[in-house]
């Protein structure tokens, strides 16, 4: 493995730096609210930043959002990079790919992701509505999300499940950025992909007010047209329905496992990826505050950097932080050259939900009665990190998924 960014991505990350340090300043952020800073999207965008992921890949994306990440930036940029550009490039027909990218490029359209629960829910026939029994919330990890509470999207694929189009009712209670979607990509209970278009007849955007300011809304289907990532042929096979849990690499031909887990796992994978990369550098941007404050903050004649339990603290923090941003390097790194990641995802959205939230726990505390102030920089990072903890699954649901995955993995060595 080598993390060492080509040059490439080392530019490309020195401009999301500048532009990331110049525009999202706590005056800025504090004027933003809950919604997003157009003009920093639009300087992004003029950049060219969110098309440079297309060349720079996962990794690549991976060292911009850490960029983000240090300034909680609101943007709906690792969004539109997982859901949209990549999803679509790497997974999309031909007519979709330019129909679809040119928009996403320029920042004139704006991508998210609704993704079940590993519950999943249920399919109804076409006509019928949802099924019973659907599952809870929606985000890259096993589970959903604090905020999340039941809900999940039922597809109704027309005359046979590999239909180009789809009808799908239900409701996701939690998408990131939705209040900023042109486009939705959205899995039903067969873990096949579809694209809505937010403002099509059938589908209701409610806002919903989560930890972190991610312009979150609910997304209710109601017989919503949904376009089929891949056109007919993405839904012919067990592949494309296989559960991301499974992991394994059935190749076939000499496909990788990101090949023939289907689109569902590798968008799953990316989504876990980049945001635990997201997180790393949230935490980062949290311990710098931390590093900052104590070294310059003097109690009894001498900085607060100086006592043992403080350096201590900071300490943990650091590899803590190290370790969110290793495991996302490798995870990320394994799939742009095709290798199984599965695992290796998983075990950076674990890292990003554990170590995170002690992180930006450390963060707060060290600024110790400033990190009480609400409206104090410190205080973004640490929601943030909630936010992002929740998103990925929480903790232990992701580390059962992990060690699920890998018992999966050697009943399959073993037979």
């Amino acid at each position: 493995m080598d993390f060492t960014p080509t040059e490439e991505q080392a530019e490309a990350r020195g401009l999301a730096a500048r532009i990331f340090g110049d525009l999202s300043t706590p005056e800025r952020l504090a004027a933003a609210g809950t919604g997003t800073d157009a003009e920093l999207w639009k300087a992004l965008c003029a950049a060219g930043l969110p098309a440079a992921v297309e060349d720079v890949g996962l990794l690549g994306l991976v060292l911009l959002l850490e960029e983000q990440g240090r300034t909680t930036a609101q943007v709906p940029f690792a969004v539109t990079c997982v859901y949209g550009l990549l999803a679509v490039a790497e997974h999309g027909t031909a007519e979709q790919r330019q129909r679809l990218l040119p928009a996403l490029r320029d920042g004139t359209a704006v991508a998210t992701g609704a993704f079940p629960a590993r519950s999943g829910v249920r399919s109804a026939a076409v006509g019928a509505g949802p099924g019973p029994g659907l599952g809870t919330g929606t985000g890259p990890g096993t589970g959903a999300g604090a905020e999340a509470g039941a809900g999940g999207v039922a597809g109704a694929a027309p005359a046979g499940a590999g239909g180009a189009d789809a009808e799908l009712s239900g409701v996701v209670p939690y998408v990131p950025w939705l209040r900023d979607a042109t486009h939705v990509l959205v899995a039903d209970a067969d873990r096949g992909l579809w694209i809505v278009r937010t403002g099509d007849p059938g589908v209701t955007v409610l806002p919903v007010e989560t930890t972190a300011p991610w312009s979150a809304a609910r997304l209710v289907l109601d017989g919503a047209r949904g376009e089929r990532l891949g056109g007919a042929a993405a839904g012919e096979g067990p592949a494309s329905g296989e559960s991301p849990a499974a992991g394994g690499n059935t190749v076939a031909g000499e496909r990788t496992e990101r090949a023939c887990s289907g689109a569902y796992a590798s968008v799953l994978a990316a989504g876990r990826t980049a945001f635990a990369g997201l997180q790393a550098g949230v935490c980062a941007g949290s311990l710098a505050r931390a590093v900052e404050h104590t070294a310059t903050r003097e109690q009894f004649g001498r900085p607060l950097s100086t006592n043992q339990g403080v350096l201590l603290r900071a300490a943990d923090a650091h590899m803590d932080v190290e370790a969110i941003r290793v495991t996302a390097y490798e995870a990320a790194w394994r799939r742009d050259q095709q290798l199984p990641c599965n695992t290796q995802a998983l075990t950076a959205a674990w890292w990003a939900s554990e170590a995170g939230k002690r992180v930006v726990h450390a963060g707060q505390h060290l600024h110790g009665g400033t990190g009480a102030d609400l409206d104090h920089p410190v205080h973004r990072h640490f929601l943030w990190g909630r936010q992002l903890d929740a998103y990925l699954g929480g903790g232990s649901e992701v580390l059962q998924e992990l060690g699920e995955s890998l018992a999966a993995a050697e009943e399959r060595e073993a037979s």
